[in-house]
């Protein structure tokens, strides 16, 4: 498979622990994200991923927070889709989620990669969870990123 990424270009985090939050709802597409995510870990050599599936995305922060309180993990990688519909039930939700992800990332100093999407039409979820737009494949390489950052702040002390 053809990568939208430079594999060769990608940094080593090697032991690193990283746990996925992954909302069931919508699942064949949020595997994708997944699938993705995991292959271009494979690449930056970082095999220590452990999958957490939800019922759906509202169940998200409260899962990564318990995640959070182990302090086993340097990143946390949240997937889910929401749908608009034809009620305010997207916007409780989706508002939600950032709001308390937020504070868990800050609360426990732990990043957390957000894709959740939050889409008005199925169609555009599968835009973005398929080829060189799949959003796994975009989370992975911020986890890298601020792994390595981190990692290099935690050494400079």
């Amino acid at each position: 498979m053809k990568k939208s990424y430079d594999a060769s270009k990608v940094t080593t985090i090697a032991g690193a622990r990283i746990a996925i939050v992954q909302a069931g709802w919508h699942k064949d597409h949020t595997d994708r994200m997944v699938a993705a995510f995991k292959e271009v870990m494979a690449d930056a050599q970082c095999t220590d991923i452990d999958v957490f599936m939800v019922p759906g995305s509202y169940e998200i922060p409260l899962t990564a927070k318990k995640i959070a309180k182990t302090k086993r993990y340097d990143a946390i990688v949240v997937y889910g889709i929401i749908v608009k519909g034809e009620t305010d039930h997207y916007e409780v939700i989706l508002q939600t989620c950032i709001r308390e992800i937020g504070k868990v990332m800050y609360d426990f100093e732990v990043p957390i990669i957000m894709e959740i999407l939050p889409v008005h039409k199925i169609e555009h979820a599968i835009a973005r969870t398929q080829g060189d737009s799949n959003k796994g494949i975009e989370a992975a390489l911020a986890a890298i990123d601020l792994i390595s950052l981190y990692r290099k702040l935690d050494n400079s002390n």
